[in-house]
């Protein structure tokens, strides 16, 4: 699909994964919206890109984002391309910490309630749109948990299971709209620091999601991904032993 000329929404646009993703779209010369809780972030983010501005927001509350879609009809007369991005992630073992279940539902309220209570809220702006796409940000733990943040890896796993679903909906319902998953391993951002291993870096992500959107490939497999998936289609009990060496 052609990604100039539209007007796009990236939640957790303030830094990391988000801002990238932001710059890459402002870069084509699109519309950036960046949503996120923190209004100082964004004020920073929004004076580095060209033709962008942003709306204070929290996906996991339902005011929130009630006043952030209606702000997206009022004030930018509609949206062409929604990118969930937001996401939090606590490293937690199962075996001897104390509040797995909060942890669980904070995460899940962000990671996936909120993903489905904008994406329905959003989605009749983008059946108006002639070209739409919804873009949701995975991960590599979408396939396979990695223990340390096993919570984390459920709610990436709901997000994937989701988004197949809608994408079969939309390709009968409304086909203009295209649902593209991306699942990035480990990235350097504040989510993985203290992780030992190798990261891909936020702008390396977002260029592979450009790539990806302009030729209609609705799996974004990035770095160690790719071998992780083959190995999960192959042996799921190897590939999950792989991930958790």
């Amino acid at each position: 699909m052609k990604i100039q000329n539209k007007k796009v929404l990236v939640t957790g646009g303030g830094r990391g994964i988000g801002l990238s993703i932001a710059k890459a779209f402002a870069e084509k010369g699109n519309q950036v919206i960046l949503a996120g809780r923190n209004e100082e972030t964004l004020k920073t983010a929004v004076a580095s890109l060209k033709d962008a501005s942003y709306i204070v927001a929290d996906v996991s509350s339902e005011a929130d984002v009630r006043r952030l879609v209606q702000k997206i009809g009022d004030v930018y007369g509609g949206l062409d391309i929604l990118v969930n991005n937001a996401g939090v992630g606590n490293p937690q073992p199962l075996d001897n910490s104390a509040g797995i279940y909060e942890t669980a539902k904070y995460e899940m309220e962000i990671n996936y309630f909120g993903v489905l209570r904008l994406t329905e809220l959003l989605l009749p702006f983008l059946k108006k749109s002639k070209e739409a796409a919804i873009i949701n940000i995975q991960s590599i733990v979408s396939y396979v948990p990695f223990a340390n943040i096993a919570t984390y890896s459920a709610t990436k796993a709901a997000l994937h299971s989701y988004s197949q679903s809608l994408r079969l909906v939309l390709e009968k319902s409304n086909p203009h709209i295209k649902v593209f998953e991306v699942f990035p391993p480990f990235v350097d951002t504040d989510l993985t620091k203290g992780f030992e291993v190798d990261k891909l870096s936020p702008a390396e992500v977002a260029q592979d999601i450009i790539v990806a959107v302009e030729n209609n490939q609705f799996a974004i497999r990035n770095g160690m991904t790719k071998d992780l998936y083959r190995a999960f289609h192959q042996a799921p009990e190897e590939a999950l032993k792989q991930l958790n060496a």
